[in-house]
């Protein structure tokens, strides 16, 4: 299947060159390409009812399972589990499809996910078999979404703005982030867990609304591969022959795998280090995306050029130390000012680590890396939360992050002497 090639120097008009920016025009530079505009409103909207969704799941859970760790750890392991099957192959069909369509149609899916789980929660018929049979299908559909989601960044907004255009999604996540959980605590205690299924259901349409309203003849389009077989075996060939992004690429699964179980890391924490509610737990959610927040935006702000891979190790560094130690705070209240500073950490690193694979690929292979790049990142999710189940029972709620946080500053450091020692120094740039 064949994609038109859309010429940049037909649309270069409309775009400022990012030394001219400056300030609030600077970080917000992306929203001036109009289907960058549809997509961020609609993704404001559906990220929020996607953290109200994960926030009421783990209660429900801890509900269901009477405050069990473990069976938190496998509601989050079968969510991300179909990850590691199928986000390859979701990368090999956002490089040879539309984009466009392919993503109406998968958060249609996941919208139809929320539906069905609010219904059965809200009738009073709801069982931890479905909670977990619903967080897999859910992840079947998430695990089509990532890759093509992240490789169509680029087609709205263009290579130039593609660093300024993760930030931004990573604002907009993380003020969901924000909300999401604030809100969903509130409603969780006062009407129950299945109302906030049935908003982040409805939700989803918001998305696939942006999606719609879409031109695609402003989309900075490249052309696609030619048909044959062999079209997954190229593009991990491709990774293979680049060191520094196989080196990336490890660093980013050690991050999120071991550093980045969250959310049932707070629950537990919250629940059974604290003993605090449901909106103690969603406060947590909500004083780390502050600092996420607060990174992104920063990122935002000095996205111009190819982010340097010291930023992409340094943050990780960072993140690892900075999320050891707020696992040691004795107090609620002190662990939730320390989580401010960790999601600053963390997302200086994986909004560096995400520009630097996107830019520093051929357009052609872009959805297969951002494929194997999502398959890393979240197909360690199911290690990662058995992992931190299994830990919080062993020892206790604060074992998790402790030593989460103690892998990622190991892989960081393994990671930058492995470039060292490659390049006789930390090159500055990928690519």
């Amino acid at each position: 299947m064949s994609v038109p090639t859309h010429r940049t120097s037909e649309r270069s008009r409309g775009q400022a060159s990012p030394e001219s920016d400056s300030g609030r025009g600077r970080m917000f530079r992306s929203l001036r390409e109009r289907n960058y505009r549809y997509y961020a409103a609609g993704q404001v909207v559906s990220l929020t009812g996607t953290w109200m969704q994960r926030a009421a799941q783990d209660w429900l859970v801890l509900e269901l399972s009477g405050g069990s760790p473990a069976a938190l750890g496998v509601a989050v392991a079968l969510q991300f589990l179909p990850t590691i099957p199928f986000t390859l192959y979701a990368g090999v069909a956002a490089d040879r499809f539309d984009k466009r369509r392919l993503l109406v149609v998968v958060q249609a899916g996941m919208g139809l996910c929320g539906l069905a789980l609010g219904a059965l929660d809200v009738a009073g018929l709801v069982e931890l078999w479905q909670v977990y049979l619903l967080a897999l299908v859910l992840g079947c559909f998430a695990s089509f979404d990532a890759p093509v989601r992240q490789s169509f960044v680029v087609e709205m907004v263009g290579p130039a703005q593609l660093p300024n255009a993760v930030a931004l999604n990573s604002m907009t996540f993380n003020l969901a982030r924000i909300v999401g959980p604030a809100v969903a605590g509130v409603l969780i205690t006062v009407i129950g867990t299945g109302p906030v299924f049935l908003v982040n259901g409805l939700s989803s349409a918001a998305v696939v609304l942006g999606l719609v309203l879409m031109d695609p003849r402003r989309l900075y389009r490249s052309a696609a591969p030619t048909e044959g077989r062999g079209r997954l075996r190229e593009g991990l060939g491709y990774v293979a022959a680049r060191p520094e992004l196989v080196v990336v690429l490890a660093l980013v699964f050690c991050v999120s795998t071991f550093g980045m179980n969250f959310e049932n890391a707070f629950a537990v924490v919250a629940r059974n280090v604290f003993h605090r509610d449901a909106a103690g737990y969603g406060l947590l959610i909500t004083s780390l995306a502050v600092g996420t927040l607060t990174g992104a935006a920063l990122a935002a702000r000095r996205a111009g050029g190819r982010p340097r891979l010291r930023l992409v190790f340094g943050g990780a560094a960072a993140f690892g130390v900075l999320e050891a130690l707020a696992s040691q705070m004795p107090t609620y209240r002190s662990f939730a000012v320390a989580l401010v500073p960790v999601g600053i950490a963390v997302m200086t690193c994986t909004t560096a680590a995400n520009a630097t694979v996107q830019l520093s690929v051929d357009p052609a292979v872009r959805g297969r890396v951002m494929g194997l790049y999502m398959m890393l990142f979240l197909g360690g999710r199911p290690i990662g939360g058995l992992l931190s189940g299994w830990l919080a029972e062993i020892f206790d709620g604060r074992a998790p992050l402790l030593l989460g946080g103690l892998g990622v500053l190991s892989a960081s450091a393994l990671g930058a002497v492995v470039l060292l020692r490659r390049n006789h120094g930390l090159p500055k740039q990928a690519g």
